[in-house]
């Protein structure tokens, strides 16, 4: 068996993605690609054969065997039962997770799901100062200030966070358009960016692909592209300047958006005090 990096195999799949983020830059190349692909298409690893993950992945199956005895695994099929174990605990649809509040008795009363919600938040809100790195929540606040426009891109449970933005946006005078037309012009929008410009994205898993499509069309046009998201293995990350993770806690498989929401209040916040800082240094003549 290949030699791991820790005695202790991962219990559960939220153990194995922690597990994966710590080792992240200390996997050899093809064993990476595994993980990334893991991570992006959990479903695929638990219904699929060797061959036809080995084939999606663009691995050889061999490669597939070596990472898994990597993390402790004795082989494949023991990391796949992870997978499908996962699949017995996985978010359910917003009917089941009712279901799931009135498990052993009669729904719980409205303000017990208050306090469910409210302790979900705090949760959110504590983690999120550890989870920003301050130097570079400032350099993102300072590329936002010098952009011409600011694109931004958030579909699906993101789409709330974009649209404050884009309000707040308007409201401090800071130029923005933000992906999502009714007339469904999207593309012709962001084809008007530029380098002078900055996309912001906004995805968590599982991740929209439209999202993830108009970022990556902007950034292979040299556009830069900051991001909000939840993993180091998010589609986003590997094609931002800077991109923040948040993690929010959940009630009932209901999770929060508090500390994106937060998150982003505080960041268009900054970006119009550096654009007076910058309006002002400009004004001086400095």
């Amino acid at each position: 068996m290949e030699p791991t990096d820790t005695q202790s195999v991962p219990a559960d799949f939220e153990a194995l993605k922690a597990d994966l983020l710590q080792r992240k830059n200390r996997l050899p190349k093809r064993l990476r690609q595994v993980a990334e692909f893991a991570l992006h298409n959990p479903d695929d690893i638990a219904f699929g054969t060797v061959a036809s993950i080995a084939g999606a992945a663009d691995v050889q199956p061999s490669t597939l065997i070596r990472f898994a005895q990597h993390l402790g695994f004795e082989g494949f099929s023991s990391l796949q039962s992870l997978f499908r174990e996962r699949l017995r605990g996985r978010q359910s649809a917003y009917g089941d997770r009712l279901e799931g509040l009135r498990a052993g008795g009669a729904a719980p009363e409205a303000v017990t799901l208050l306090g469910g919600f409210t302790d979900a938040g705090h949760r959110s809100l504590d983690a999120l100062s550890r989870a920003i790195d301050p130097a570079a929540f400032t350099r993102a606040a300072e590329r936002l200030a010098r952009a011409e426009t600011i694109y931004l891109m958030a579909k699906r449970r993101s789409h709330p966070i974009g649209a404050y933005m884009a309000y707040a946006f308007a409201k401090l005078g800071i130029r923005c358009q933000m992906a999502g037309t009714a007339a469904g012009i999207d593309d012709d929008l962001l084809a008007l960016a530029t380098e002078r410009d900055v996309g912001f994205a906004i995805s968590f898993s599982p991740y929209a692909p439209e999202t993830v499509a108009q970022a990556r069309g902007l950034a292979s046009r040299g556009v830069p592209i900051l991001s909000l998201t939840d993993s180091l293995f998010s589609p986003l990350a590997e094609l931002s300047a800077e991109w923040f993770e948040i993690v929010e806690a959940d009630h009932a498989g209901f999770r929060l958006l508090s500390a994106s929401m937060t998150f982003a209040m505080a960041l268009t916040v900054a970006v119009a005090q550096e654009r007076e800082r910058l309006n002002r240094k400009a004004g001086n003549g400095t």
